[in-house]
């Protein structure tokens, strides 16, 4: 069942279920107040009638005349002795007058059905001194009021089945309006599914809700990230194409010199294998980085914990001042500065920084550790050859090499800045490139430190 259709059967319902309690309960509060009305003009003509002196004192009770000034069309009044003897009586209307005599000595008021009529009855006993004598009853019936009762029920049927009409249309149309971005966005969906091109929704109303505004822009800019990685990932697919394009030909070109000259001739055997060695060096270097560019664009590729970063620096520098035998000197702010994260993505993100920092110079790189305001900060300087400025805002693309000095001669593949740049990204962080040509380069990383 479509959204529509059980949105419009819901307001039906529902609509119908109210409908049902507020009629039953105009029904009965309208019965209520006009019997308690009935009730009171009773009581108004039973209190004008004991002021009779006849009535009062059950002398001039036998009098045929007594009843008659307050005899209405559709009431009967009668006198009744303790003996249910009948002795006054007035009244015209047949269902009343076959009404069963019932003497009572106590004051009553009630009501009875006879025939399908409703009575509303009040019965007053009469007292001669301290002696009841007789009881004085006055029966009225309520057609009327049914008669206008019968005109309510009709009048609230009608109305409540024109509201519930009215509101099917009105419940139909309006759903058609709820439902029609949707259905735009099904079908645009299935066009997609259909010819493999991404497209957007126009929103083609300004009167559209707010919430369907916000969900027509949230497919929108699930559309254009799609889009933007659909087009990175062929952007990816043909560089490491032509990335990989390069030392297979190599590879592939030695190895036909092998075969051809490399028997006979030690001197071409051994530039053979020397270029398919550092070819496939290259191969390996270039695999390793791409696999770890896929792994980065998992939600779940960090694993997070509280560390401390001067220990993780120290221990690098460490190391690689070991390795490579160039001078790395770290400045902390404090001896222990800690901070929530990946520790070891961290440290993977400072080997990138570190190794291009002992590639591009040859003077002495500094790493300065600081926390100010929960923000941790690392800077990592160098005093090298530098950055144009107009390359600074492509250095974290993929594949993209620096030229001049930065090209494969060093060893690089393209891609440690951008697993850099991802690591910084995932980790909610910020990273900042100031450079001169020949003077030298800064990288600078903040954190968040949290937790």
């Amino acid at each position: 069942m479509t959204l529509r259709k059980r949105f419009t059967l819901f307001t039906i319902f529902w609509l119908i279920f109210i409908l049902i309690l507020f009629n039953i309960f105009v029904y009965f509060y309208v019965i209520k107040i006009t019997t308690e009305s009935e009730e009171r003009v009773i009581g108004n003509k039973v209190n004008l009638m004991l002021e009779n002196p006849l009535i009062q004192n059950g002398k001039g009770m036998y009098d045929p005349d007594l009843l008659s000034e307050y005899y209405n069309v559709n009431e009967m009044i009668r006198i009744v002795l303790p003996d249910n003897k009948v002795v006054n009586i007035t009244g015209s209307d047949p269902v009343l007058l076959n009404l069963p005599v019932v003497f009572q000595r106590q004051h009553d008021t009630g009501m009875i059905s006879k025939s399908s009529e409703r009575i509303l009855y009040m019965r007053i006993p009469l007292y001669d001194g301290p002696d009841i004598v007789a009881m004085l009853e006055v029966n009225r019936v309520l057609n009327e009021l049914d008669d206008y009762l019968q005109i309510l029920v009709a009048a609230l049927t009608v109305t409540s089945a024109g509201a519930i009409l009215f509101s099917i249309f009105g419940t139909y149309w309006f759903t058609s309006r709820l439902t029609a971005p949707m259905q735009q966005m099904v079908n645009t969906m299935r066009e997609i599914d259909r010819s493999g091109k991404l497209r957007k929704i126009e929103s083609t109303s300004s009167e559209e809700s707010a919430e369907l505004q916000q969900l027509v822009r949230a497919f929108n800019q699930m559309i254009e990230r799609l889009d933007r990685t659909f087009e990175r990932q062929k952007q990816f697919v043909a560089d490491a194409s032509h990335e990989l394009k390069t030392p297979l030909t190599v590879i592939s070109s030695y190895a036909g010199m092998l075969k051809r000259w490399g028997r006979d001739d030690e001197n071409v055997r051994n530039e053979a294998i020397d270029a398919i060695d550092r070819e496939t060096s290259r191969l390996q270097n270039l695999t390793k980085s791409m696999l770890t560019l896929a792994e980065a664009e998992r939600e779940d590729w960090l694993r997070q914990e509280l560390f401390d970063v001067v220990q993780v620096v120290n221990e690098l520098s460490g190391m690689l001042q070991t390795t490579f035998q160039r001078p790395i000197r770290v400045k902390a702010a404090a001896k222990t500065i800690r901070m929530y994260g990946d520790k070891e993505k961290i440290k993977q993100l400072l080997v990138i920084l570190l190794d291009n920092a002992i590639k591009y110079s040859k003077d002495p790189i500094e790493v300065n550790i600081s926390l100010m305001k929960n923000i941790v900060k690392i800077e990592v300087k160098d005093k090298g050859i530098g950055i144009p400025e107009n390359e600074i805002p492509h250095m974290f693309e993929r594949f993209y090499r620096v030229d001049g000095a930065r090209s494969r001669a060093t060893g690089g593949v393209g891609l440690g800045l951008s697993i850099a740049k991802r690591i910084v990204d995932m980790h909610e962080g910020k990273i900042d490139v100031f450079s001169l040509p020949d003077l030298g380069t800064t990288i600078s990383l903040q954190f968040k430190q949290r937790k």
